[in-house]
């Protein structure tokens, strides 16, 4: 599915996006994004073969969110979803989103899954997306202070990312447990954060999403 071969492209997955918003402008969590998800590029694309937690063996193996195969090409995708606490309605469904908080680590997390995802490139060749969908707008801008533990993994609008990315020397032991590691990007990349939904909350009401990709 490479933008050349006229398969699935940047602008067909803002589409597919565009189109899940109206659909599902929320989710009860980041299972259920991935699902709705992959529905929607089914829909887009029949004749496509779609997987969702597909591994992949690399050292150690990974997991992949969803993998869509055609006849020519793969494509992966890793999610995440980090949510403040809401509580809405759509459609007579009543959605309870909790309060993830701990953004320095979910910007590490996101991403690490950049970096994992330019190894199953680099390995098997295989376009990709990493896509955060969020309402909470501490991802999105950048902080207040001069000086954080994580500014390395900032990703908020125009943040440019690329090479080794570590914490700072003050950052705690609570914070980097079991994220120790630095992160290595080959790539490079411009965050551009775009919006999903607005939904009927009197607390982050918008949803806003980053998606980096192997095209940048």
């Amino acid at each position: 599915m490479h933008e050349e071969k006229g398969g699935m492209n940047t602008q067909d997955l803002h589409f597919i996006i565009e189109q899940l918003s109206k659909r599902r402008p929320v989710f009860h969590s980041e299972a259920d994004f991935q699902l709705q998800l992959a529905w929607e590029i089914q829909k887009s694309f029949p004749s496509v073969e779609i997987y969702l937690e597909k591994p992949i063996d690399l050292d150690p193996r990974i997991y992949l969110d969803i993998v869509v195969k055609d006849e020519d090409s793969s494509f992966a995708l890793e999610l995440k979803y980090r949510t403040r606490n809401i509580q809405t309605q759509f459609k007579g469904e009543k959605y309870f989103l909790k309060d993830h908080g701990a953004q320095d680590q979910g910007r590490y997390d996101y991403l690490k899954d950049v970096s994992r995802l330019e190894k199953v490139r680099e390995k098997l060749g295989w376009d990709w997306f990493a896509l955060m969908l969020s309402n909470d707008t501490l991802y999105q801008k950048p902080s207040t202070r001069k000086i954080t533990v994580d500014e390395a993994f900032r990703i908020h609008e125009g943040k440019k990312l690329n090479g080794i990315l570590k914490w700072s020397e003050n950052a705690g032991k609570g914070t980097t447990k079991g994220r120790e590691v630095p992160i290595i990007l080959s790539g490079n990349y411009l965050a551009e954060w775009r919006y999903y939904s607005k939904i009927d909350s009197p607390r982050h009401p918008v949803f806003n999403y980053l998606a980096l990709c192997s095209f940048m």
